[in-house]
C-alpha cells in the first residue's frame, strides 16, 4: 500500500442515522506539532472528516507545550503538573499503574477486560513511558510511513479493536528542522503528508465498515514557532493553540466547539465508550458535543 493509492472517500452519513448509532470503538489519530497550521496547507482528509462532525482551531495545549506533557495530558486527562511527565521521564521510566491519574487505556481495560487495544507511535516514549505497561495493549513504534502500513494491516486484521491511538511525528520533526509556521514550506509539506497517511487509515476503516459506529478524533499536541521559530514549549499562542476534530455517532455535522483543552480528549473517549471518567481527571466533555 503506498501513498499513490490513497483514494478514500468517506461516505456521508445522514445526521439522524449517526445519532441513533452506538459508539463501538474509538480511533485517535494524532499529528505531533501541527498546531493550527493545518489551515495553511492542504489537509483534505482532515477536512472531510471534520465536515461530518466538529472541528476547532482554538483548542489549547498545556504548559509547557512539549510533547510528553501534552500527550500525557491528552491521554491522562490532567495538566502536566499532575501527571508529572516530561520528555526525559517518559523516555526512561514506566508510567505507574497505580497512578491516581490513569490513562484512557487503563480505564478502558478495566471496563472491557477482553477488548483489543492498540497504540502506534513514532515517538517511542509515548508507548514506553506515557501509556501504562501491563494492560495487554498492542504497541508499535516505527517511522511514520512504516507505522501507517502497520496500522492499516492491524485494522484489517482486527476490526473489533476497541481503542486505537496513533501519533505521527513528521510535522514536529520538520518544524524543528525547517521552522514551524505558515511560511515554512518543509513543515507544511510534512503536515500534508501526515494527512495523507491518515487518509490511508480512514480508508482502512471504510473498507472494514467501521466508520458509522466509531468515534474518530483527529488531534495534535502542540504547535510551534512562537518564541523560537524552530522550537516550542512556551505559552505563545503559536505554541499553545491547536486544532481538534471529531466525528461519529451522536455528533452533528457543523457542531461548534468552544473552550476546549487537549485534556478533554480523555473525557470525550470515556463518554463515547460509556465509561465513567475518574474523579481525578480535570478534562471534561465539551458542552454540546454529543447530541
Amino acid at each position: 500500500m503506498g501513498l499513490e493509492n490513497v483514494g478514500v472517500q468517506i461516505n456521508p452519513v445522514e445526521g439522524m442515522r449517526v445519532m441513533k448509532q452506538k459508539v463501538e470503538r474509538v480511533f485517535i489519530f494524532g499529528m505531533d506539532g501541527a498546531g493550527i497550521f493545518v489551515k495553511d496547507t492542504p489537509t483534505p482528509y482532515l477536512d472531510q472528516l471534520a465536515s461530518r462532525g466538529a472541528i476547532t482551531y482554538d483548542a489549547q495545549a498545556v504548559m509547557p507545550s512539549i510533547s510528553a506533557q501534552c500527550w500525557g495530558s491528552m491521554l491522562h486527562g490532567v495538566p502536566a503538573e499532575k501527571h508529572g511527565l516530561t520528555n526525559n521521564i517518559a523516555g526512561q521510566e514506566k508510567y505507574p499503574l497505580n497512578s491516581p491519574y490513569p490513562s484512557i487505556f487503563k480505564i478502558t481495560r478495566e471496563a472491557f477486560p477482553d477488548a483489543k487495544m492498540a497504540s502506534f507511535t513514532t515517538w517511542r516514549p509515548i508507548n514506553n513511558g506515557i501509556i501504562e505497561d501491563g494492560l495487554d495493549i498492542h504497541k508499535d513504534s516505527s517511522p511514520d510511513a512504516d507505522n501507517t502500513e502497520a496500522i492499516c494491516t492491524y485494522i484489517d486484521q482486527n476490526p473489533d479493536v476497541k481503542l486505537l491511538f496513533v501519533q505521527l511525528d513528521d510535522p514536529d520533526i520538520s518544524g524543528h528542522k525547517h521552522g514551524f509556521g505558515a511560511h515554512s514550506e518543509g513543515y507544511l509539506e510534512a503536515i500534508t503528508r501526515s494527512d495523507r497517511y491518515i487518509g490511508m487509515m480512514l480508508e482502512a476503516l471504510e473498507r472494514n465498515y467501521l466508520v458509522e459506529k466509531s468515534l474518530i478524533i483527529l488531534v495534535t499536541d502542540h504547535g510551534g514557532g512562537g518564541v523560537r521559530t524552530h522550537d516550542h514549549g512556551s505559552d505563545h499562542p503559536h505554541d499553545m493553540t491547536v486544532f481538534w476534530a471529531v466525528s461519529g455517532p451522536g455528533i452533528e455535522a457543523g457542531t461548534v466547539l468552544t473552550e476546549l483543552s487537549i485534556m478533554d480528549t480523555a473525557a470525550v473517549v470515556a463518554h463515547a465508550l460509556g465509561l465513567e471518567a475518574p474523579v481525578t481527571w480535570e478534562g471534561k466533555v465539551p458542552q454540546g458535543l454529543f447530541k
